[in-house]
């Protein structure tokens, strides 16, 4: 039986959005990513940061995550940390299929190319090691979900491989 929702979380670089767009197509749903929701709503999220600080920001994730849990028919794309607070997870995970894309420190980087430089948690000078830092303190959240491989996988075959998981064949 396919999900009111599916959710696609995971640390940046992983392929959220451009699985996610792929996915939605597949299954005849809408994509959000909820940072760009947020952003659209209320401003840049550097902004909302400097502003209120990341608790203003968190509050706003919990907003949307409640609001995205009472729609049907989305493929959601998470920030980073959005299923990490239980709140979330709780809202979210009532009325969707939550998966999580891990990918190597490596292959994050190799993803992010240039973009690191405008991502505040990698402006430091050993990228690899800040990657590898942060995703052994998230290990145990992302843990909590399905785990999806996309090192060395394209996109197409990630959307394979979820659509299996959903029971359902690709088109």
């Amino acid at each position: 039986m396919i999900p009111r929702n599916v959710v696609l979380t995971g640390f940046m670089g992983t392929g959220k959005t451009t699985v996610g767009r792929m996915l939605a197509a597949e299954l005849g749903y809408a994509y959000v990513d909820t940072d760009e929701v947020i952003e659209a709503r209320f401003g840049p999220i550097t902004e909302i940061f400097a502003r209120g600080g990341e608790s203003e920001f968190r509050q706003l994730e919990r907003l949307i995550a409640r609001e995205l849990a009472s729609s049907a028919m989305f493929v959601i794309a998470t920030g980073g940390r959005m299923m990490l607070d239980p709140v979330n997870e709780a809202a979210l995970g009532s009325t969707a299929r939550v998966f999580c894309l891990v990918a190597s420190a490596a292959e994050i980087l190799r993803r992010l190319g240039e973009e690191t430089r405008e991502r505040p948690l990698l402006d430091v000078p050993d990228r690899l090691s800040r990657v590898e830092e942060l995703l052994a303190e998230r290990e145990a959240g992302y843990a909590r979900f399905e785990q999806v491989e996309t090192d060395g996988f394209t996109a197409e075959e990630i959307v394979a491989d979820l659509m299996g998981r959903l029971g359902l064949e690709p088109r």
